[in-house]
């Protein structure tokens, strides 16, 4: 009797001042990551020439399925971050965003192989070190914002998710590089875009690790994203 009286007085004890638990939506963190996006978007619509850019992007059919296609990239593969970033999910989601990427690099790819140049158009840059700047600038404070955000999951495939993370911040870079690039698509625009995005990726699966891994002492069960 007294061991279970005990045990009663345990249990009591640990039941006073339990707070409801209150999972966080994988979807509405994505929401919430892309409304930054979107506010990024319109800042620099605001200072770009938006009628050359429509001009250019409706010129040639690679040209805005590319733009599409990287812009369902950045989505797609924010909601799979997320979603990999909930213990127990289907690592499955992973490959929610490579459809979109297919179409991202496939239709780069026919820019390039396309036979004509698009009337009033610059020709691409051979070395496209303005373009990997530009990337790498868009989704550094992307990338910090995203990790922060991670910072009250558990994913069990750390790497995954991190990897996903870059590809999402490096595929909205990438479309709002759409705002200040007033040329056509050429084979060393095509490798430095890809070359950027591949750096981006690989920065957040290694510099992302001990952020995401490191858990405050006082985190309780009720911050845990179920």
């Amino acid at each position: 009797m007294s061991d279970h009286g005990a045990h009663e007085r345990l249990i009591a004890t640990l039941a006073t001042g339990l707070e409801p638990v209150r999972p966080l939506s994988p979807v509405r963190r994505a929401l919430g990551w892309l409304v930054v996006v979107l506010a990024i978007a319109a800042t620099l619509a605001y200072f770009s020439d938006l009628h050359a850019m429509m001009a250019r992007l409706g010129a040639a059919p690679d040209m805005w399925l590319a733009a599409l296609g990287s812009t369902l990239t950045a989505v797609l593969a924010i909601v799979a971050t997320f979603m990999t970033s909930v213990p127990g999910r289907s690592r499955g989601w992973a490959l929610l965003p490579l459809p979109a990427l297919a179409l991202w690099v496939g239709e780069s790819g026919m820019g390039c192989a396309r036979g004509w140049a698009i009337p009033g158009v610059e020709p691409g840059p051979q070395n496209g070190d303005h373009c990997m700047m530009f990337i790498f600038a868009l989704s550094l404070p992307l990338s910090i914002l995203l990790m922060v955000m991670l910072r009250r999951t558990f994913p069990l495939r750390p790497n995954l998710t991190l990897a996903l993370g870059g590809l999402a911040a490096a595929g909205a870079a990438a479309t709002l590089l759409n705002f200040f690039h007033p040329f056509d698509a050429s084979l060393g625009d095509l490798f430095a875009h890809a070359a950027a995005v591949a750096i981006v990726i690989v920065a957040n699966r290694i510099l992302g690790g001990p952020l995401i891994r490191w858990k405050p002492r006082n985190l309780r069960a009720s911050d845990v994203e179920g």
